[in-house]
């Protein structure tokens, strides 16, 4: 049985099952060798203390913008910027 959420961590627990922008803490990140913002969109899948799940997120990346990534991602909360509703089919400008 899973541990019951955290206060803190009940705004996040909120998302589950729904599309999301969010965007990480960091400047740029780095998957395979590929360099680019902190910035994905999907559904989130799951939420425990200390991490949000997407299960095949979209990361945008400037040369591939609907980059789809085969496998869940774990995002550690601690380090989650800005996390908002999103409609999968709007298409925003990465520079």
């Amino acid at each position: 049985m899973a541990d019951p959420i955290i206060d803190g961590n009940r705004l996040f627990a909120e998302f589950k099952n729904k599309t999301v922008l969010l965007v990480m803490e960091s400047s740029q990140l780095n998957i395979l060798g590929q360099t680019f913002r902190p910035i994905f969109t999907g559904e989130v899948t799951g939420v425990n203390n200390g991490f949000i799940t997407m299960d095949k997120p979209i990361i945008k990346m400037h040369n591939a913008p609907f980059y789809i990534f085969p496998t869940p991602l774990n995002f550690p909360i601690e380090h989650i910027v800005s996390i908002t509703l999103f409609d999968p089919k709007r298409v925003i400008p990465i520079v």
